[in-house]
């Protein structure tokens, strides 16, 4: 009998309990930067070079960080389910946690691509993507085709070319996990809605939700006591 479909969609609350800073929350880092600055197609065009040193200070950040409880909880369900993981985060704590089916949304912070790269000309085509590790890139540190090397991150004002694999996934579904997210995020914050009508939606996050849906289950805690809680779910049902 084939194992059951488990997407799991993750949010900034997973790695918040790694020491990774969180975009939106208080204290975050749109508290200390400003995000037209450094993550928006125009703060690339206008000083690429404050954009690079702020990434370049985000890899420096995950290089010492460590996947968290929540994390491998979620990685330990691939003994008991086909498990694909769709994660608005930049981070590779995932797959350092033993994820093997990972799908980045919003790009990935230890990778770097030509500028004139990966867009409608292409295909969105990852051939020229590079694993820079936790290395910093320089300013003007161009590719082997002499374009400027830029994070591969998916900026404010730029199309992100892996949802349309996203709903894909979810809607095959058998159980949907949303884990460390208040759905805020679009176009990733709509992905619930295409999970099949007939099966569960379990959501793990302490803010209040900002969505309805009847098969929404809501697990108040953070990410690593929810996934406890979320655990014991599943083996009740079972």
């Amino acid at each position: 009998m084939p194992r059951q479909k488990l997407v799991v969609l993750s949010g900034a609350g997973v790695s918040a309990e790694s020491g990774i800073s969180t975009f939106r929350d208080n204290g975050g880092l749109w508290d200390q930067y400003d995000p037209q600055e450094v993550c928006s197609a125009e703060g690339w065009r206008r000083n690429p070079a404050k954009l690079q040193a702020f990434y370049n200070g985000l890899r420096a950040q995950l290089k010492d960080a460590r996947p968290n409880a929540a994390h491998l909880a979620i990685a330990e369900l691939e003994k008991d389910y086909d498990v694909r993981v769709v994660t608005q985060n930049v981070d590779n704590l995932h797959e350092r946690a033993g994820s093997t089916s990972v799908l980045h949304l919003h790009g990935e912070l230890t990778k770097v691509r030509p500028e004139n790269t990966y867009n409608d000309w292409d295909g969105y085509s990852t051939a020229s993507v590079i694993d820079v590790g936790y290395e910093p890139v320089g300013a003007d540190e161009k590719a082997a085709n002499g374009a400027r090397l830029r994070p591969h991150i998916v900026f404010f004002g730029e199309a992100v070319p892996n949802i349309e694999k996203a709903v894909d996934i979810v809607s095959q579904a058998d159980i949907f996990l949303i884990v460390g997210s208040s759905l805020q995020v679009y176009p990733a914050a709509g992905l619930y809605r295409y999970a099949p009508y007939d099966k569960p939606i379990y959501i793990i996050d302490p803010a209040p939700l900002l969505v309805h849906d009847p098969r929404i289950v809501h697990i108040k805690e953070v990410a690593s006591k929810g996934m406890e809680t979320f655990r014991k779910m599943l083996c009740e049902k079972a």
